[in-house]
């Protein structure tokens, strides 16, 4: 009994077409008829072809047809972030071109495991610049891979694909004490990888990018403000920060700068908890602009930021990069949405 892998010949002389044509059924570059494209695909299936072979495509190319994607926090975990979600639609669509597939990895060295410096990437897209993914920059460059940074900074040679944090959470603050806020407490992102929750009474402490700008500009315009940075983007991290921040009445603030929409979202359930009315008694404010289930009857006051477009130009700069071009580092602007969770500050 033959072993022999049909081939796209094999297809195209069972389908009665050219090789050619056949081909292009299967790489979807030119457009054929319904009756050809279908001729062909019952001859592949009849034959047991499922397509051309990778491999040979990515030898042709000197390319493994790999990005990798490298997180800093549990794999498990990025993914209950819509955000990140949204980010990674858009680099999907960001790398299409190069007919690459992406590759998750953590920020982390696993014993014996696929990593950063391992793995075999025609490219890399670091989420964050932790501490861990600074000390494997260099053996990365060293590879000739190149290096895209969203949301962090590998230093001035490495594309950044940024936000403007600092600027769009100081328009969050300057909107609360517009409204009157005097007394603001604030529930950040983690201060570093690892991180399990506490409050933040060193600013050297905080080593993740976005924190420390999102936490810059709510101090420009409250710099007395006391900072809780949770384990993680959660809810449920909200509800806990919200719990301790309403803890003490004669200590409650009047105002509470989330630095995510699902931290608000956990914010707001704690101040219900604790009895006070959202925002007759206690404004809210998000950050992301997503879509937080079950916060009806609530439009939060937030900073919508384009997450899927910064996936996408991380994966264009990818695309750029690897087709010998330049790539210049992008940053976004988040826009205010004025919601129902921010009111006047009680008397």
């Amino acid at each position: 009994m033959s072993t022999r892998r049909a081939t796209i010949s094999d297809v195209a002389r069972e389908a009665g077409v050219s090789p050619s044509t056949a081909s292009v059924v299967f790489s979807g570059k030119t457009k054929v008829s319904e009756a050809t494209r279908r001729r062909v695909l019952d001859a592949a299936s009849a034959l047991g072809y499922t397509g051309p072979d990778p491999r040979a495509a990515s030898l042709r190319r000197g390319r493994s047809g790999i990005v990798g994607v490298v997180f800093e926090e549990h794999l498990g975990t990025a993914f209950l972030d819509p955000v990140k979600t949204l980010m990674m639609d858009g680099l999907s669509d960001g790398v299409a071109p190069l007919g690459a597939g992406l590759l998750l990895l953590r920020d982390t060295e696993p014993d014996g495991g696929t990593s950063l410096t391992t793995a075999p990437l025609d490219a890399a897209v670091l989420v964050g610049c932790s501490g861990h993914l600074r000390r494997s920059l260099d053996a990365v460059k060293a590879r000739g891979i190149p290096v895209v940074v969203i949301e962090g900074d590998a230093g001035d040679d490495v594309p950044r694909i940024g936000l403007d944090n600092r600027e769009a959470q100081r328009q969050a603050a300057s909107h609360l004490r517009a409204l009157g806020h005097t007394r603001v407490a604030i529930v950040a992102l983690p201060a570093r990888a690892g991180w399990e929750g506490g409050w933040i009474l060193d600013g050297t402490a905080i080593t993740v990018d976005v924190t420390r700008e999102r936490l810059a500009g709510a101090m420009d315009v409250f710099p007395d403000a006391a900072a809780y940075a949770a384990a993680g983007s959660f809810i449920d991290e909200g509800l806990a920060a919200g719990r301790l921040i309403f803890a003490d009445p004669a200590e409650r603030p009047t105002a509470v700068i989330a630095q995510s929409d699902l931290l608000a979202a956990g914010v707001i359930r704690a101040a219900e908890e604790a009895g006070l009315r959202v925002p007759e008694d206690v404004s809210v404010t998000g950050f992301d602009g997503i879509v937080v289930d079950g916060l009806a009857p609530y439009e939060l006051t937030t900073l919508v930021q384009p997450a899927a477009d910064k996936g996408r130009a991380a994966g264009r700069a990818v695309t750029a990069m690897l087709d010998g071009e330049g790539a210049a580092s992008i940053s976004f602007t988040c826009e205010f949405r004025e919601g129902n969770t921010t009111g006047p500050a009680p008397a």
